[in-house]
């Protein structure tokens, strides 16, 4: 199946095994018991720890074979048995791997140093290296996985053993220390270099190191080599207590940066010491919703065929403000805050009067600037329900997790939603209840990943469940935001994961705004501008100051400033709305206003001066 690691591969990512030392640890072997003589030893064992992983999701398992070559298992008094460990390793992995589940040859280091660090030829070790590597294929692996290397001479010598025997596909890792450099004070970028001019299909690093050394250096090798990436970190750094090495990094630790090495451009990810099959299977729900990849599909009960799979509905035929946004039509959005109680009325009514005045939606935001206020969805539900206007759901990352946003979101299509914007969240601090605790199992890139995929017939755990869901998906972005090129980094990856349209914040610096256009001209994704009414000076100096990424130039503070207070104040603040939404009318597919303290005309009296009124001149 080596075709179908590189397939694999070029749809998105794999995700590998943990440690097998280290559960054959935790299960009663002693340390300084040969793990590989397992093989042959008690068989069951191995087996069981490969049946683990899979079971928590790994899609690759790895031998247990790192250190079954002639050099190390001499030690051991097994150097006559290599053929045999190696053999059995490969057909243990191999009657264990369940459907598409990969079998990697895990080989590693000589244990020895050879030129010219040390009196073994560079001749000698490839040869001792095909030793293993021919036993492993009779055994039947779809790949090699050279891993834990320190010396790129040694690996040199092991890569060209594999491609001596096979053309099957190689994984070569390096490994750093913790100033970020190989053994050899060697940059990451080097690896990548010279492993992908030896051949090597997959270019990566394992072992030693915790994940957040390990993110910074694929980030460089990413910079200056095209070749596949991979990251195998320690669960964290070792603490001794008691005697024995403990690996202190939670499953949820590993799980977010395997997002973060997927978003770094790692095609293979993994654990190495220290990582259990709890690590891995909250690496896998992470990873789920983090980028998805088209699947080979075994056709079984209640699954989807790939064909099938790919019957998503057109974006135009999604739902009413789908349809207007494809046409290329201005549209016209109002944002109505849900009420702190369970009273509703006073929300339904204004979506009755826009509703009658050709506004194409209604935005619900869900628990704004984390304060405590009805469910957007059942908000949402009640006013599509009871005025016939549409909706756009707002789905925070923050409050639930993974299974739950899963839930939630099936259940708002049932419902008869269509158009949802998902946004990673505010954080409680900053809001009425601060000691309330936040989730983020993942933020609004891997949500609009997770909607992508029910838009495909895909739950999280990549199982078909029939007819697909139909979202037109938004993402939230900040034309202002101080890391302006993290920003833009983040908006490609929602456009990448899914994302059909995009609303900013509220504009009020049209310098901003302009260098965003003229950033995202090339991703082709429908900008709807956030348009805020300001109500008073007060307004505007806590917008400026208090919110992140906002800002309010002199000239519209000073404005606000002569403005007054009360009516007069309010009158001030939709004309600088009708000016900054007729300076950036070339560039926008539409515009949301919000409709300060429910004052719903304003935000009328905003689209009509811009002269982008419902009914009347200028109405597309």
């Amino acid at each position: 199946m080596g075709s179908l690691f590189m397939e694999r591969l070029k749809e998105g990512f794999i995700l590998f095994d943990g440690a097998m030392g280290t559960m054959l640890y935790e299960k009663g072997v002693f340390i300084n018991r040969c793990f590989d003589e397992i093989n042959i030893s008690d068989p069951a064992l191995v087996a069981g720890v490969h049946r683990e992983y899979i079971s928590a999701g790994a899609e690759a398992i790895e031998t247990n074979t790192f250190g079954a070559n002639r050099f190390k298992l001499k030690l051991h008094g097994l150097d006559s048995k290599v053929r045999e460990i190696n053999l059995r390793g490969a057909e243990i992995a191999r009657g264990a791997a369940e459907g598409d589940t990969l079998v990697a040859g895990a080989v590693g280091p000589l244990g020895i140093r050879i030129e010219p660090w040390g009196p073994t030829s560079n001749e000698e070790a490839e040869q001792v290296f095909c030793e293993q590597v021919s036993a492993l294929l009779e055994g039947g692996v779809d790949l090699f996985i050279l891993e834990t290397f320190s010396d790129l001479n040694e690996m040199h010598q092991a890569i060209k053993a594999v491609r001596r025997s096979c053309d099957l596909p190689v994984v070569a890792q390096m490994t750093l220390q913790q100033d970020g450099l190989g053994l050899y004070g060697t940059e990451p970028g080097e690896f990548a270099s010279r492993l992908s001019s030896w051949g090597a299909d997959v270019a990566g690093l394992n072992c030693t190191i915790g994940p957040k050394i390990m993110l910074e250096a694929i980030e460089k090798m990413a910079s200056v080599s095209e070749i596949f990436l991979s990251a195998q970190p320690n669960a964290g750094i070792p603490q001794n207590v008691d005697g024995r090495n403990i690996y202190l990094a939670s499953p949820e630790y590993m799980a977010e940066y395997a997002r973060r090495f997927v978003a770094a451009g790692a095609s293979v990810v993994g654990g190495c010491c220290g990582t259990t099959p709890a690590h891995i299977k909250a690496m896998r729900n992470a990873l789920s919703s983090a980028k998805p990849r088209a699947h080979k599909v075994t056709v079984q009960a209640g699954e989807l065929t790939m064909e099938e799979e790919t019957r998503a509905v057109p974006t135009a035929e999604k739902s009413k403000l789908a349809a207007k946004i494809s046409s290329g039509a201005f549209v016209r959005l109002v944002e109505l805050v849900p009420p702190r109680g369970c009273d509703p009325a006073r929300v339904m009514e204004s979506a009755s009067y826009l509703a009658g005045n050709d506004i194409d939606a209604v935005n619900i935001p869900d628990s704004p600037r984390a304060s405590s206020r009805m469910s957007p969805l059942a908000m949402a539900v009640l006013i599509e329900k009871g005025t016939g206007m549409e909706t756009v759901l707002h789905y925070c990352c923050r409050d639930r997790n993974i299974l739950g946003m899963q839930s939630d979101i099936l259940g708002a299509h049932a419902l008869g939603l269509r158009n949802i914007l998902i946004i990673t969240g505010d954080p409680v601090k900053g809001g009425d209840y601060p000691d309330a605790t936040s989730v983020f199992d993942i933020d609004s890139i891997g949500l609009t990943n997770v909607v992508h995929r029910l838009n495909r017939g895909r739950d999280i755990g990549n199982h078909g469940f029939g007819t697909p869901t139909s979202f037109l998906i938004g993402v939230g972005v900040n034309p202002g935001a101080a890391d302006f090129e993290l920003e833009m980094e983040r908006l490609y990856w929602k456009v990448e994961a899914g994302a059909e349209f995009a609303i900013t914040q509220p504009v009020f610096d049209l310098d901003l705004f302009e260098r965003f256009a003229r950033r995202i001209e090339q991703m082709k994704i429908p900008i709807i501008a956030g348009i805020w009414p300001l109500t008073s000076f007060k307004n505007a100096e806590f917008m400026n100051n208090e919110l992140p990424g906002m800002s309010v130039p002199g000239h519209i503070m000073e404005r606000m400033r002569n403005a007054g207070s009360g009516e007069e104040a309010m009158v001030e603040g939709v004309e600088i709305s009708v000016a900054i939404l007729r300076q950036i009318l070339p560039y926008v597919s539409g515009a949301q206003v919000s409709a300060p303290f429910n004052r719903h005309e304003l935000a009328l009296k905003v689209f009509a001066g811009a002269g982008k009124g419902g009914g009347g001149a200028g109405h597309d």
